[in-house]
């Protein structure tokens, strides 16, 4: 299962929380309380993410986090090498390679180096601003009422709209 961990979960959450309100200073209590986070898990977040520039603090009575950039200029991939303990990986041969046995001898490692570029490109291609959207800037708006599909032959393959196809070629 592909999934993002609770603590990028967190960092996104926080980054578009601040987004929504670029020229406010939030303090990690001020943050956790707004998102229904606890304190010392927002902390670390905000502490993490300062280490990478993401988000920039202020020292003193007045003080707090502040958004580092733009929140166009801020990618998910980044959000996650910010967070994450390890590099970014889908198997353990992408994400550290040498870390495996059995490396050198398989046969499919170079099909999930491929897709492990894929997931990353698209990753980067997403931003801060486009999760405060909450839509997909290049992906066509959801109608207003729902479309019926008729049910496939038997037999027949479904095509799933609006769904983004993956290819393993370049």
């Amino acid at each position: 299962m592909l999934r993002i961990s609770k603590i990028v979960d967190y960092g996104i959450l926080v980054l578009t929380h601040m987004a929504s309100r670029p020229a406010h200073v939030c303090s990690a209590a001020e943050l956790a309380g707004d998102l229904g986070l606890g304190q010392p898990v927002v902390s670390k977040v905000l502490k993490l993410l300062a280490q990478r520039g993401l988000v920039a603090s202020t020292r003193g009575a007045r003080g707090g986090y502040r958004l580092g950039r733009d929140p166009g200029q801020i990618n998910v991939a980044e959000i996650i090498d910010a967070l994450e303990e390890q590099p970014f990986g889908l198997t353990e041969c992408t994400a550290l390679p040498g870390a495996c046995s059995v490396e050198d001898a398989c046969h499919i490692r170079s099909h999930w180096q491929r897709i492990n570029r894929i997931v990353r490109r698209t990753l980067e291609s997403v931003t801060v601003a486009d999760m405060l959207d909450g839509e997909d800037a290049g992906a066509p708006r959801s109608p207003a009422s729902p479309v019926l599909v008729p049910a496939p032959e038997p037999g027949s393959r479904r095509a799933i709209p609006n769904i983004t196809n993956w290819s393993l070629s370049k």
